[in-house]
């Protein structure tokens, strides 16, 4: 045989080939079948076409896409790949090829569908991590040293604009009642329809493996269970990426930028063109210093004339690795020990790997690539043309054990601390071990009750300022002790979250219009795609119980501003529930306004909440980060694993598993993971 194709009843595919490369190419085709849409945005991304299809609103990733080639360094990437590991290169072109076959025979809302390449792949892997270890966080932190002082990268060190809040955690057999590991999670991702995560089974004489792949990229990255061995990923939340500040200036032969010794030297420098649908086309100008290529600025420099030029230096430039050696031994896995090895080849992004097999064995580690540089490099741009700022080498990867069995990871500081600057908040981190430490031995089946919990830590420091106000009028009296005697549960049928949220809102609101921060509210024109982690109230939003619990918050008269907040929100409408505005926003490249209904449900939740339904206080209830996928690992039996996407497998809208487990995701449930093709129906060969 050449590869078949088996559904089960929510529309998972189900693939079984004779070889691996045939199974890759099965892999593709099915991928393309159901998310032939997606699949054409994601290439467009990462070759920084998609203005040309979607128009002008996705110019600005284009000019960033051009801008730091994220093409090239696919291209470059691919290259080293294939001559290092010419298997898992053919294994990608083997996908590739399933992709071109399968897109050759859809229809599509714009068009024919393009060609992928064999680096398209990498590509698709740049465009999606490229901003996931948030080094825009550094221009903010520019920003707010500049016009506040150092002691402001502590207030604001919390969950921003590219942090993620992804959970994860492991619980050993000594704590279980089978006597075998679990291990469970849900990251959290922007939620996309269709979705960021595709549940997938991939069997072949060598491997037999069911998990959760990213469409456009061969085999199972960062969720999978081969039946003797499962792992997961959550973020490390690492720092690896610098900005620096580049000299430049333009000469005959073109562009030089001044180095760390004195010299000018020559800059590559081309211009490329960006088609615009329904527009007409635009040039961008790409710049590459011996730091990197410059995302922001130029010789003349920002759009606003601000003196300024920012280049940006990744691993994946500078070593032409991405990492991909790491795919096929993690298929090929049987123990912990084969997972630990594969994780060693991995670059980017930085995650923090927990996995168990069979045998007892047990791993919690960081995988990726972390260059060793300056403490300076880490926290903010710096000058490219003064030195102590070059990369010399890399950090070794750090390791962690259990506590009393159970590891737990949420993007808090853990193992990958001495690697990064700015965490998640722990309160997700230290609800989870709380919970798991109610009872002494755990099923999988109880841990959706621990990916359901609603639970807001953050909220103590607003209800804490709220005690202590004196002389409030008679409604804003009746909010606060309706607020203290509130259990502190964001769920959606709760009215006292919603009371909660709009007080935090009005809050947000004033401290951000507050004169303190005025010099924030207008950063430089940088590139728009970089602009939300310079927004200033999103920041105070997330930071909030650090700004509220400070010594001194610059002056402000906080108790002034949270009983005014509280007296705005008494004087209007009462809110109802917490659903009724906290309701899911997923991303479509072509939005369906007459559908906007369907696709947003209420939610319960909160950012800092173990169900990490981010909304943006301040700003809006809607929630459009959140368990991009759930997912629970039983290695005592695999078949009695679960998983659940927000939405459905398909990607294709009237499919029946379209949206058929949103009801699921919504209240918790996860469907049966299958592994017998017998219990499956044969859709086709391929």
């Amino acid at each position: 045989m050449s590869a078949e194709i088996y559904r089960d009843q929510w529309g998972v595919p189900h693939l079984r080939a004779g070889s691996v490369r045939e199974l890759a190419r099965a892999q593709g085709r099915v991928t393309a079948r159901d998310r032939a849409w997606q699949l054409e945005v994601e290439r467009h991304r990462a070759r920084g076409t998609s203005a040309a299809v979607l128009g002008a609103d996705a110019l600005p990733w284009d000019r960033f896409a051009r801008r730091a080639r994220l093409d090239d360094t696919a291209r470059r990437c691919f290259a080293t790949l294939s001559g290092q590991d010419p298997e898992t290169a053919a294994w990608v072109r083997a996908y590739v090829d399933g992709v071109n076959e399968q897109l050759a025979e859809e229809s599509l809302p714009l068009g024919t569908p393009g060609r992928w390449e064999p680096w398209t792949p990498l590509g698709v892997w740049l465009a999606t991590h490229v901003l996931f270890a948030g080094f825009p966080a550094k221009l903010w932190r520019e920003q707010a040293i500049r016009h506040l002082g150092e002691e402001a990268v502590g207030l604001f060190a919390a969950d921003g604009p590219g942090t993620s809040g992804s959970n994860g955690w492991l619980v050993s057999g000594e704590r279980t009642v089978t006597g075998q590991a679990i291990i469970a999670g849900d990251p959290h991702r922007f939620i996309e329809d269709p979705g960021v995560y595709q549940q997938i089974h991939l069997s072949c004489p060598e491997f037999d493996v069911v998990g959760l792949a990213v469409p456009g990229i061969p085999g199972l990255a960062h969720f999978g269970h081969t039946g003797t061995v499962a792992w997961a990923i959550t973020n490390a939340m690492a720092d690896y990426q610098d900005l620096y500040q580049e000299r430049l200036r333009r000469t005959g032969a073109g562009v030089e930028a001044l180095g760390p010794d004195g010299r000018w030297r020559r800059a590559s420098r081309h211009t490329e063109t960006v088609e615009v649908a329904g527009e007409e086309p635009v040039e961008v100008e790409v710049i590459e210093t011996e730091r990197g290529p410059v995302i922001a600025g130029g010789p003349e420099g920002l759009d606003d004339g601000t003196p300024l030029a920012l280049s940006l230096r990744t691993p994946p430039r500078v070593t032409g690795d991405l990492g991909f050696g790491a795919l096929l031994p993690l298929l090929r896995a049987r123990r912990v020990a084969d997972v630990d090895r594969a994780f060693d080849a991995w670059a980017e992004p930085v995650n923090v790997v927990q996995a168990a097999d069979t045998e007892g064995g047990l791993l919690h580690r960081v995988a990726g690539r972390v260059p060793v540089r300056s403490t300076a490099n880490r926290t903010r741009t710096v000058p490219a043309w003064e030195p102590g700022h070059a990369w010399t080498g890399w950090h070794a990867m750090p390791r962690a054990g259990l506590t009393d069995g159970v590891a737990v990871m949420a993007n808090q500081r853990g193992p990958a601390a001495p690697l990064g600057v700015e965490f998640a908040p722990p309160h997700r981190a230290h609800r989870i071990a709380r919970l798991l430490a109610e009872k002494e031995r755990w099923t999988a089946d109880d841990m959706p009750a621990i990916h359901m919990d609603t639970h807001l830590a953050s909220a103590a420091p607003l209800l804490d300022h709220l005690a202590a106000l004196p002389d409030l009028s008679p409604a804003a009296t009746e909010i606060r002790d309706t607020l203290l005697a509130w259990d502190r549960r964001m769920d959606a049928d709760s009215t006292g979250a919603a009371l909660y949220s709009a007080v935090r809102g009005a809050v947000v609101r004033r401290l951000a219009a507050h004169p303190a921060f005025a010099a924030l509210t207008s950063p430089p024109a940088y590139p728009e795609v970089l602009l939300p982690w310079l927004a200033l109230v999103p920041r105070i939003g997330y930071a909030l119980e650090h700004l509220l619990r400070a010594d001194d918050l610059y002056g402000i008269d906080r108790p002034a501003e949270i009983r005014a907040a509280v007296e705005e929100v008494a004087a209007g409408k009462a809110p109802g529930t917490w659903g009724e505005t906290h309701r899911l926003f997923a991303w479509r490249a072509l939005p369906d306004p007459a559908d906007e209904e369907h696709t947003a449900p209420a939610l319960s939740g909160d950012h800092d909440c173990v169900l990490c339904t981010s909304a943006v206080p301040g700003l809006t209830d809607r929630a459009a980060r959140g368990p991009a996928a759930r997912y629970v690992w039983d290695l005592a039996r695999r078949e009695d694993s679960r998983w659940v996407v927000p939405l459905g497998a398909s990607g294709v809208p009237g499919s029946p598993h379209h949206r058929d487990q949103l009801p699921l995701w919504l209240v918790g449930d996860l469907v049966p993971v299958v592994t017998d093709f017998e219990q499956l129906s044969k859709e086709s060969d391929v």
